[in-house]
This record gives C-alpha cells, structure tokens and sequence, in this order.
C-alpha cells in the first residue's frame, strides 16, 4: 500500500472555466461538489506544526483520520507520507484524539469536486478565502500532463497547506478569528496578493 502523497496546489480565480475544460477534456466526476468539515490536531507546543506534519479530522459523506508527514520537492511537485483512514464515529474520533493529548488547533471548511483523468485526481476546492485547484497523482510525469491540458501557469504553483495560508493571512489583516470558515469570511474580500500567491489561470 502507498503511504504518500504526490501533489500541486494551485489558486486560481476562474474555478468554473476550470471545470468546463475538464469536462471538454473527458475527466469524469467522481465526487460532487461537497462540504468538508476539517478540524486539525495540534501539540499544546504546536510541535506537529513545527515539524511539517499534520493530524486532521476530517467529516464529509464519511469521518476520517489523517496524518501527513513534512513535504520535500520531487522534480518541483510535493511530495509527502500521508496515513488516512476511515473511522466510523465522529463525536467518538474527535474525543480519541483529545484524550491522547491532542487539541483543536483550528477548524476550516471548504466545498470540493473532485475530477478523474488518466489515474490523476483534480480537486477543485472553494475555500473561504479563495479558489484553488490541487492535482494529485502516481508520479510526476501524469501530474505534469495534466497540469500541460489545463494550462495553468507551474511557476504560480503553492507549496503552503491551506492552514499556513490562512496563518499568513491573519497575520496580514489583523484577524480576529482563528476559523477557516465561511461564516467568518463572509463580509471579507480577500485578494491573490492577500494571500501572497499569483492566479494560475491567466
């Protein structure tokens, strides 16, 4: 069984005109536009964070356990260890994690579909902040072809989790929440240069 992740993160500011050329291209849907319910695990010391790694909770259609190890470059894509699981209680997974020592180092949501093209999957992700695109797959050569089809810029790619860019994005604007959600974000516009990123899709 393989234990990682091999993926780019991209922000783009036409989410749909993404999805139109999927489609023309002959990807099929293999997840509808859902609501994740993220909730990320940190030390009291933050020491998870520290080291790159991260511990998640996350409830969709299904509750499941995440862990990811610290990311390295392979031939410019990320590449991470990445442990998930189903567990078939919420309630009960959020109070495992607690018990063991764990606490809530934030909360974030965001909507996602999820495209299939030639073993790569291409997730389309609505966060409160903005529009990303993440295209994970076996190996770097299918993730570049279909980076090549979709014509998005590799030098705009995102190394950073959605959680350090939201980090970074509470230190710029003086915000006084600490969840990634979109009831927070909802009198907010937030900007590329916001972010400190540059849109992929033009």
């Amino acid at each position: 069984m393989d234990f990682q992740e091999l993926e780019l993160k991209y922000y783009v500011l036409d989410l749909r005109r993404i999805e139109a050329k999927l489609k023309e291209l002959g990807a099929s849907c293999s997840q509808p536009r859902l609501l994740e319910a993220n909730l990320r695990f940190d030390t009291s010391d933050y020491s998870l964070s520290r080291e790159g790694k991260a511990l998640r909770l996350r409830y969709d259609t299904e509750a499941r356990i995440t862990y990811k190890g610290p990311s390295q470059a392979r031939e410019g894509i990320r590449l991470r260890e990445e442990i998930e699981f189903v567990v078939d209680n919420y309630e009960a997974a959020r109070a495992f994690l607690l018990a063991l020592g764990y606490q809530v180092s934030v909360f974030y949501e965001k909507y996602r579909t999820v495209y299939l093209m030639g073993g790569v999957h291409i997730m389309l992700d609505e966060l409160p902040y903005g529009n990303f695109v993440e295209i994970e797959g076996p190996d770097p050569a299918s993730i570049q072809v279909v980076n090549s089809a979709l014509n998005l810029n590799w030098e705009t790619r995102i190394p950073e989790s959605y959680t350090i860019l939201f980090d970074r994005l509470r230190d710029m604007l003086k915000l006084p929440f600490r969840d990634l959600s979109f009831d927070n974000f909802r009198d907010l516009q937030v900007s590329a240069a916001d972010l400190q990123v540059l849109p992929a899709d033009i």
